[in-house]
């Protein structure tokens, strides 16, 4: 098959017609049989020629041109593709290293092989631009909602066909036990799009809370305008779900504008999530103010929130414990999920008992180290004293306060409770001593002697393994595991170190070894305060 002026439009009509059908450029189509007629020229005039061909879009005409660069004299290495300066000055007047010569050479015939191969050229060119352009459609629309129709189900996932190729619903992205047959409609969330070697693969989703939230988007339009911000969703799928809205309008109320009149609005998404049944809450910034209303529909008594470890503690009436908890625990993982805090729930007597179990702990402390009787020992308990440091350290006028304290008593109670503590840190000492703690680390700046002995009988015996720490492993902290907050356990924990004083102290240690630089750390932090101005 020659490539004559009979059969030249035809390029561009089938480049043309190939474009349409695919959706793609007719550029990409005509670069791609430019390549094909290349190849083949190459297997006709040799592999080591550099033939390029060139397809007028206009009259059709394919142009097959030899090119060879120009190379310095100890270069060249390919003679087909490349020739020296003394050779070039055959061809131009002044040739230049790099220069390109370029000369007609006859169009090559086809024969069924070389034809075959260019086709298959052109094919692959085309499918790579129509994944491409999948890829360019679906990759700006993660993040929305998607109607399509069921082609198939296989081991439990389901082919979707969203119109310009294929997507996958995935067995766990289902809501409960949901099924469906061919040519049957769907709406689903994307929730990914990625680029594999097989073409793009568009993942969509039932499950996330995203999916949700896109719904009541679209059947509310104060969440379309902006009015109403859904700030947080967390869901149980097909079973039940909690959704925190705010207005910021005060004339409109968001939880009433997302139910709609008579439910209608709340009610097209529970059709549409199988029956999901959906309780719409009033966000607020205060989180023990948010918890109580997250946990509707039962009835909370007191919040204690503890912010460094994101945790919540609740008490609740006794009778009303098993509404706060829910069915398997559902209604307090959702709240949770919700708020983003682990949520601890008591009854009232529970938390009484707990209360109860604290205060004689506390008593039998002060009373077996202050040598006090029970009544004087109480009396500093309910005055809010925890510990003996509190009761050493603290402001004599704060325990002149209390009935029966004169000025002597508050003195003897301090001296007494000042020699219980450096007891006990010359103990501590000794025994970090006995482990082989080095020095360096007793007169660190920062650790209490209690603190070095239990960092020693972790390992930590030297300012050089300290410096090694990580902050939670000094502090303690949380990681997410499965969706689930896991904790971390950390050797300085018990004595109320927060994460901020760790990564200071391990800061402090490094420098102080020659690790860190103090001006970067002020550089660092100069960016920091720059990029938030600019933000």
């Amino acid at each position: 098959m020659a490539i004559t002026s009979a059969n030249q439009l035809e390029l561009l009509q089938t480049a043309e017609a190939v474009a349409r059908e695919k959706m793609i450029d007719p550029e990409l189509v005509v670069e791609a049989m430019e390549e094909s007629l290349a190849r083949a020229a190459k297997s006709r005039y040799g592999s080591e020629m550099d033939i390029r061909v060139s397809i007028d879009r206009k009259t059709g005409r394919a142009t097959f041109t030899r090119v060879r660069t120009v190379v310095e004299e100890d270069e060249l290495e390919n003679y087909q593709a490349e020739m020296t300066v003394t050779q070039a000055k055959q061809y131009m007047a002044d040739p230049q290293i790099g220069d390109e010569i370029k000369e007609e050479v006859p169009p090559v015939e086809l024969g069924r092989i070389a034809a075959q191969s260019a086709k298959q050229v052109i094919l692959q060119k085309v499918r790579e631009a129509e994944r491409d352009r999948q890829f360019d459609e679906f990759k700006d629309r993660v993040g929305t909602i998607i109607n399509g129709v069921v082609k198939r189900e296989e081991y439990g996932n389901v082919i979707v066909d969203v119109g310009r190729g294929e997507a996958i619903l995935r067995r766990n992205e289902k809501i409960g036990r949901e099924t469906y047959r061919p040519n049957d409609r769907i709406r689903c969330f994307i929730k990914d799009v990625r680029r594999e070697a097989r073409g793009p693969q568009v993942f969509l989703s039932r499950t996330a809370p995203e999916f949700m939230s896109e719904l009541f988007k679209m059947e509310v339009p104060e969440i379309y305008d902006g009015i109403i911000e859904i700030k947080a969703v967390a869901r149980d799928p097909g079973s039940r779900a909690k959704i925190a809205v705010i207005s910021y309008d005060s004339s409109i109320d968001p939880v009433g504008a997302c139910v709609g009149m008579r439910g209608s609005r709340v009610q097209a998404v529970v059709n549409e999530l199988q029956g999901e049944k959906i309780d719409i809450i009033p966000w607020n910034e205060d989180a023990p103010t948010f918890l109580v209303n997250a946990l509707q529909p039962a009835e909370v008594t007191k919040v204690v929130l503890d912010e460094d470890a994101g945790k919540i503690e609740v008490v609740v009436p006794d009778e009303q414990l098993s509404l706060a908890i829910g069915r398997r625990g559902q209604n307090v993982r959702l709240a949770s999920q919700l708020t983003g805090l682990d949520i601890d729930i008591l009854t009232e007597a529970e938390e009484s008992q707990r209360r109860q179990a604290e205060f004689a702990e506390r008593t039998k402390l002060f009373m077996d180290n202050l040598d006090l009787d029970e009544f004087f020992a109480q009396l500093l308990v309910s005055e809010g004293f925890t510990n003996l440091e509190e009761v050493a350290y603290v402001d004599v006028d704060e325990l002149l306060v209390i009935d029966g304290v004169d000025t002597d008593t508050a003195s003897e109670l301090q001296a007494r409770a000042r020699d219980v503590l450096e007891a006990a840190n010359r103990k501590a000492l000794e025994h970090a001593r006995e482990l082989g703690v080095e020095d360096s680390l007793i007169e660190f700046e920062g650790l209490t002697p209690q603190m070095i002995e239990a960092l020693a009988e972790d390992g930590v015996k030297s300012v050089e393994d300290f410096a090694t720490c990580a902050d939670w492993e000094l502090a303690g902290g949380w990681t997410t595991v499965n969706g689930e907050r896991v904790k971390d356990d950390g050797v300085l924990e018990k004595f109320d170190m927060s994460l901020e004083e760790a990564q200071k102290l391990v800061m402090t240690a490094r420098i102080q070894l020659g690790w860190v630089d103090p001006s970067d750390l002020v550089s660092d932090e100069d960016g920091e305060v720059e990029e938030e101005s600019e933000a």
